[in-house]
């Protein structure tokens, strides 16, 4: 059904890795996993949420995440990657932005994320402020190739197709 109205989509495309080191917890989407081994990272290391950021800044044209939480800046030490998400979300939705779809690449040789994936995905959701069903997380291993095949480091892959209706003016 054509309501009309227009819009402008955009897509984005965020990336991110961190090394896994001990006496850190585990925090992917905003969730504490079960592990011996946790991100590090100038904040709290949250991988997946570091790369929604990055695409969700990338589709709006906002920057990136590191021009706005620098790790330079004392301010971000040990922040919470779900309250940066917030202030994030904030900030495109001053220039009327919405996503509209996101799909996320884990890659992790270790822990299995298979039993955490639906919990990421409610918290990723409620974060964005969109609906459950329009997040999708997906869990891959390196094949043991690479820092993350060898189980020192974890990465994230986001995509997200962002929309804004079209201000028309006669």
């Amino acid at each position: 059904m054509n309501d009309g109205l227009q819009y402008e989509y955009r897509t984005g495309i965020g990336t991110d890795i961190h090394k896994l080191v001990s006496d850190r917890p585990l925090l992917l989407g905003g969730i504490q996993v079960p592990f011996e081994l946790g991100l590090l990272g100038h904040s709290d290391g949250d991988v997946l949420l570091h790369a929604v950021i990055d695409a969700v800044l990338g589709a709006a044209g906002l920057g990136d995440i590191g021009s706005l939480f620098p790790d330079t800046d004392p301010q971000w030490k040990d922040a919470s990657s779900s309250d940066l998400l917030y202030e994030v979300r904030e900030y495109y939705k001053q220039y009327d932005w919405e996503v509209v779809n996101l799909d996320v690449i884990i890659h992790a040789q270790l822990p299995k994320l298979e039993p955490y994936k639906g919990q990421i995905k409610r918290e990723v959701a409620g974060l964005l402020e969109i609906d459950f069903s329009n997040v999708n997380i997906k869990a891959k291993t390196n094949e043991g190739l690479d820092a993350v095949g060898d189980g020192r480091a974890i990465a994230a892959t986001a995509a997200v197709l962002m929309q804004r209706r079209i201000k028309r003016t006669l």
